[in-house]
């Protein structure tokens, strides 16, 4: 069995500095997310964190992704069912084969840039595809995202006004703090705190969640997954907008730039603690509190009788 550890991880010192386990160390493999590809070479993976480390092991495997076994160590937890306390026994049966898996569906985003213009910088790891060669190359950026794509309207005080298409037609002009497009895995997230429904990740939908919109009859809609979703900057915009992918690789999108979403070929098979319908309601109960309240109780016969 050969592992892979994150060289940053390595090189904390609380780790480094403990003599006990140097000869550990030497042991493991390393990687570093901006240089090196390791996708063709891990067959399993562990995640010790919250959501966010889940979210950051997707987005290392931007193709096929191996299982993924998640521990909670983080703050919410709802995608992390493991319990570390328990790591040994719970590692064993997963070897064993003793598993039940939910695939977590990916959204396949395409950033495609004007290149006639001066934009923002593309940061981190994703495929750069380029058509043509120049000053006016039209670059476009690709990523995998488990959570949401977020448009929104950056420092600009003026609302977002951004055109949603789908599959070549215009819907709706989003007209508000922004507009999220999500999946069934995000549908708990941002999605949920703007007023969306829960969606269980075996759906098959990707959700289009408004942000604060200036209109009294905009509600989140959901759409079957595998029709392309396509967000520009309207003509009357008055401002640019900013896109995240997953909370990270924030940039800025001007007029003439281009997001295109579908879903992804590629999802993250999760490993689940029980199964994908217990470990779901679970965290629903656990994390969210979803429909806690205190209960009615029955009526006496005295009370019955007004």
């Amino acid at each position: 069995m050969i592992v892979y550890v994150e060289r940053k991880v390595l090189e904390d010192p609380t780790i480094a500095g403990d003599d006990a386990f140097r000869p550990t160390m030497s042991k493991f493999c390393t990687f570093s997310e901006d240089l090196d590809d390791i996708s063709n070479y891990v067959d399993f993976i562990i995640c010790l964190g919250g959501d966010g480390t889940l979210l950051y092991a997707s987005s290392l495997f931007q193709e096929s992704v191996p299982p993924v076994m998640a521990f909670h160590l983080g703050s919410l937890g709802f995608l992390t069912p493991f319990n570390f306390d328990t790591y040994q026994s719970q590692l064993n049966q997963i070897i064993e084969g003793n598993v039940s898996i939910v695939l977590r569906s990916r959204l396949r985003v395409r950033v495609q840039k004007d290149g006639r213009e001066k934009k923002a910088k593309v940061e981190e790891n994703g495929v750069i595809l380029t058509n043509g060669e120049g000053d006016g190359v039209r670059k476009a950026v690709q990523y995998q995202v488990l959570n949401e794509v977020v448009v929104d309207r950056g420092p600009s005080s003026y609302l977002s006004n951004v055109d949603l298409f789908l599959d070549g037609h215009l819907i709706t002009t989003v007209q508000g703090d922004g507009v999220i497009v999500s999946t069934p895995t995000g549908s708990t997230a941002y999605a949920v705190a703007a007023g969306a429904s829960m969606i269980h990740p075996n759906v098959p939908a990707i959700m289009i969640t408004p942000i604060c919109p200036h209109s009294l009859s905009f509600r989140p809609i959901v759409v079957p997954a595998g029709v392309e979703l396509k967000i520009m900057l309207s003509s009357e915009a008055r401002n640019t907008a900013w896109v995240s992918f997953d909370g990270r690789k924030r940039q800025e999108i001007c007029h003439g730039d281009s997001i295109t979403i579908t879903t992804s070929c590629f999802p993250v098979p999760s490993i689940c603690f029980r199964d994908p319908v217990s470990d779901w309601f679970e965290s629903l109960a656990q994390c969210l509190h979803w429909n806690v309240r205190k209960k009615q109780h029955q009526l006496t016969s005295e009370e019955e009788e007004f």
